[in-house]
């Protein structure tokens, strides 16, 4: 049994348990114990009552009085629907203004408007279903549309080589097949804004896991459409005047021009200069770029000297700043820039 299930029903066999009592009774750290505790308040499985160390858990089914989920479920028809009555309609029977502090309002309405409006306008889909729920810690939505695919999407428009190709292109911020009507940024603040946000569609499942500042893909089962849930505290402090300055800052005169690129979603083992150019690929876009190698295995020499020396030299404007290089990198990078490989 874990170590979390082993927590459980030791508060489930004696309520009003310490951080104190569980610490010695398990012999493990005080932070170890939070961090179990955390998950199982967040599941529903446990209530915290008081504050810091004076606090008792309890199992949730024991504390009486504790106000339920708040949820709102509904079906629409997306033909003429427009996502911020949506967006009213729902928080107003969750009453959501009270239970949000007002940065977490701010983002919850911008997130599940640019989302809806997604599935209204791209995904080619006759229906929609939404559904929201709100609890004593966190705030939640999940958008389902049963139409083309965000990945197909970007993959068929694009001729990409697949699906998974069409990953790389979302995450930096301009790609859009409506470019006409949209910027293409919706998705990109979207999935920086909430503590978890993933996009669901056929066997891919993308996930940014913002708490712990890193991006997942998995092989899921097969579902028609696209699937976007949401997940965020509802006390979180992140503000999306922030988030917008970040990316698009004074400098850039309030332009969305900076990106940040997770190199791994492309190759874990970056080698050539035709993974280097498909990596590129939409970046001249943009003033300033930050590649970021968490995770990525090894780099060759083809592939630095496309990336930091042919690419820069071609737009010599545009900044280029790295993050979690492996230091073996570094060497490959300072070789090509210096030597001007051909």
């Amino acid at each position: 049994m874990k170590t979390k299930e082993r927590i459980l029903r030791h508060i489930e066999t004696k309520p009003s348990s310490t951080g104190k009592e569980l610490c010695e009774a398990f012999r493990i750290s005080r932070q170890a114990v939070n961090k179990h505790l955390k998950e199982l308040i967040l599941n529903g499985s446990v209530i915290k009552e008081g504050t810091t160390r004076g606090a008792v858990y309890r199992p949730a089914a024991a504390k009486s009085g504790v106000e339920p989920a708040r949820k709102f479920a509904k079906t629409y028809v997306l033909a003429g629907l427009e996502e911020d009555k949506v967006f009213q309609e729902q928080a107003t029977l969750l009453n959501l203004k009270s239970h949000l502090v007002r940065p977490a309002w701010d983002t919850a309405y911008y997130a599940f408007t640019e989302m809806l409006n997604n599935a209204i306008e791209h995904s080619e889909s006759e229906q929609c279903s939404v559904n929201t729920s709100v609890d004593q810690y966190r705030f939640n939505f999940t958008i389902r549309d049963f139409g083309i695919g965000i990945f197909y999407s970007v993959f068929s428009k694009f001729n990409l080589t697949n699906e998974n190709a069409a990953i790389g292109e979302l995450i930096k911020g301009k790609t859009t097949t409506m470019q006409e009507r949209h910027a293409g940024e919706g998705v990109f603040f979207t999935s920086k804004a909430g503590d978890s946000v993933s996009f669901r569609s056929h066997r891919t499942n993308l996930t940014f896991d913002n708490l712990r500042r890193d991006v997942f893909v998995e092989e899921k089962r097969f579902i028609k459409g696209t699937q976007v849930d949401f997940s965020m505290s509802r006390h979180s402090k992140r503000r999306l005047d922030r988030l917008f300055q970040e990316f698009a800052p004074e400098e850039f005169e309030y332009r969305f021009d900076k990106t940040k690129v997770q190199v791994k979603l492309f190759k874990e083992d970056c080698i050539s200069r035709s993974e280097a150019k498909r990596l590129l690929v939409g970046l001249d876009e943009f003033r300033e770029i930050t590649l970021d190698f968490k995770g990525v295995k090894s780099m060759g020499q083809g592939f630095a000297d496309e990336v930091f020396r042919v690419f820069k030299n071609a737009h010599p404007d545009i900044l280029i700043k790295t993050e979690n290089l492996s230091p073996s990198m570094e060497p490959i990078i300072s070789h090509v820039v210096d030597n001007k490989i051909n």
